[in-house]
């Protein structure tokens, strides 16, 4: 419980940085919309199917997708960085993101949403902010997911909600979530451990 305190001490800081650089720092933030249609319910529901095919191939509970301007599924992706000599860098948001860019190139992915089970890490929003993305939808939030994996190391991951990396961009990018936590969290009911 002490680790789980810790994380908690993070997020609190995480977010207090997160304010702090907000007033500082000249840079458009992140948007937030207050309702999903039911589309995006649906979407988002589709990376938990994602999430839960990866925890059964072995790897992390994660899954991402991106649909197009039209809603259209363009490419989506289960988690494989924790698969035996698997490549840490590979979040199935981070894949999802560069593999969507290929397709979409930049005007299409600015019209483009990234669909996470959990709320993307660092790295994912970076990748995310880098291809254009325009949206970000996402259910499980980082301080639900921390429930989850503790302090453990072998688990790190960092105490920064996605809207305080996004934040500091230089164009707006709206962020939609968490969404449907406890189903969100449905794949990692035993996964951490």
């Amino acid at each position: 419980m002490q680790n789980l305190h810790r994380r908690t001490v993070l997020l609190g800081a995480g977010a207090l940085v997160g304010l702090a650089g907000a007033t500082s720092v000249s840079a458009v933030q992140a948007g937030a919309e207050p309702a999903p249609s039911d589309a995006d319910l649906a979407l988002l529901r589709r990376t938990f199917v994602l999430a839960n095919e990866a925890k059964q191939s072995g790897s992390a509970p994660y899954g991402a997708l991106v649909a197009d301007a039209d809603g259209n599924v363009v490419v989506e992706r289960g988690n494989t960085s924790a698969l035996g000599d698997g490549d840490p860098t590979q979040h199935a948001e981070l894949v999802a993101s560069a593999d969507a860019w290929r397709v979409l190139g930049t005007d299409g992915m600015n019209h483009a949403t990234l669909y996470a089970s959990t709320e993307p890490c660092v790295m994912c929003a970076g990748a995310a902010y880098w291809t254009g993305i325009g949206r970000v939808v996402y259910g499980l939030p980082v301080r639900r997911l921390f429930e989850f994996t503790g302090d453990d190391p072998k688990q790190a991951s960092f105490a920064l909600p996605c809207r305080d990396i996004l934040l500091h961009g230089q164009r707006a990018i709206n962020v939609v979530g968490p969404l449907l936590e406890d189903e969100a969290a449905q794949p990692h009911e035993g996964f951490w451990g």
